[in-house]
């Protein structure tokens, strides 16, 4: 039996030499056929067909009227508008103000390396209607000395809901500070 195995495998190398180019042939026909874009086989929708369009021609290059940097300067001048109005509102308050029960305040977590000392302030308005809220964030140290103290405003805080708005310091960075609300006036 073992005189036969060298015989047996020549063969069989030998068939397969023979048949691998006809198994190939068979797939590389059975792929055509199934790729075949003729529409009209028997399971095809017959109002299905692919078409590419002709690429038209691109629109003239035009400059962006609004620019990233722009956009930025829009967005840092109307956040510098809406604070500038809570300090006035705030100004005219006595007291604590009307809307201290309607804010709170948390440190946001910072490394040592960072350059700013940040506070997320919450602010549910409790009315019905969409109000202006003017909030005063003092950050404080461990000694309760008043580090900075920070002014935000929200315009329109939906009736009903909860916004949030940050609350940034560069004079408390480097500081382990506490944020807490020294004013809040709803208006």
């Amino acid at each position: 039996m073992k005189a036969n195995l060298p015989v047996r495998r020549a063969r069989a190398r030998r068939a397969a030499r023979t048949l691998a180019p006809l198994a190939a042939a068979a797939l590389l026909f059975a792929g055509a056929t199934a790729c075949d874009s003729d529409t009209s086989g028997e399971g095809t929708d017959r109002g299905v067909h692919t078409l590419t369009p002709e690429p038209e021609e691109s629109p003239a290059e035009s400059p962006s009227p609004r620019t990233q940097q722009s956009f930025a300067a829009s967005v840092s001048a109307e956040s510098e508008r809406v604070r500038q109005e809570a300090a006035k509102r705030l100004d005219e308050v006595e007291g604590r103000g009307n809307a201290v029960g309607d804010v709170s305040v948390n440190g946001l977590p910072v490394t040592a390396s960072e350059e700013v000392r940040s506070a997320l302030v919450r602010i549910t308005n409790p009315t019905d209607k969409a109000a202006f809220y003017a909030v005063k964030v003092e950050f404080v140290d461990a000694e309760d000395k008043v580090l900075d103290t920070v002014v935000v405003g929200v315009e329109d805080a939906p009736p009903d809901r909860t916004v949030s708005v940050q609350a940034n310091s560069r004079k408390a960075a480097g500081v382990k500070t506490f944020p807490r609300v020294a004013q809040a006036e709803r208006g």
